[in-house]
């Protein structure tokens, strides 16, 4: 009976961790599902935000399968001994049209669907990614990872829209709010916990050392 009372407050968390800084971030140009590496700024921060997430005993580690995430999962796995699983599901958004260009050239080539991204509207339009896609395919790795482990901690090694938006679709954020959250920084990361008295919550939210 005690064993079943332990089971019902077991706290399972799950960190979704955004990649380092890239070329692509430090010139303010679109990735989406390019395969961009991480320059030196993007690898030290990799290992200085590894020991903070070491100490949390994460006992799986999964990440995107875009460079800059594995690259970014590779510090933590070289401090936890962990190997770090690849699933495709955790790429960041897909950004269609826009990817290669620097979003001041977005702004002035596609207004349209700029602005529809900006507004957090789900389906912008010239083949960025809907919302609703991205926020599906992230939630079931979130959801998967707790069911693997549960009371314990994973970590997921992913990218800033697919965490906020994944985030979001997994608490049930209605869209009209998300663009006065604020967007995930390189190497920070949203904590999530999970218990079957309280269900998903987020504990820590852009998170970093």
């Amino acid at each position: 009976m005690s064993n079943e009372r332990g089971s019902e407050h077991a706290v399972t968390r799950v960190v979704l961790w955004r990649h380092g800084n890239t070329y692509y971030n430090a010139e303010g140009r679109v990735q989406g599902q390019q395969d961009s590496p991480l320059n030196d700024t993007g690898r030290a921060q990799a290992a200085a935000a590894a020991p903070a997430l070491a100490r949390r005993g994460p006992v799986r580690l999964v990440t995107s399968d875009l460079s800059r995430a594995a690259h970014t999962a590779a510090a933590l796995a070289e401090l936890t001994g962990l190997v770090a699983e690849r699933d495709p599901r955790l790429r960041e958004r897909g950004f269609g049209q826009w990817e290669d260009l620097l979003m001041t050239e977005v702004k002035e080539r596609f207004p349209v669907s700029w602005r529809g991204w900006r507004d957090a509207v789900d389906a912008p339009g010239d083949g960025v990614e809907p919302l609703a896609d991205l926020g599906k395919r992230v939630v079931e790795v979130i959801r998967q990872a707790a069911e693997a482990a549960p009371g314990a901690t994973t970590v997921l090694a992913s990218h800033g829209a697919a965490i906020k938006y994944g985030v979001a679709t997994l608490l049930g954020w209605p869209y009209e709010i998300l663009p006065t959250i604020m967007p995930i920084q390189n190497c920070h990361w949203v904590d999530l916990t999970h218990s079957a008295e309280h269900g998903w919550r987020v504990s820590a939210y852009n998170a970093g050392v």
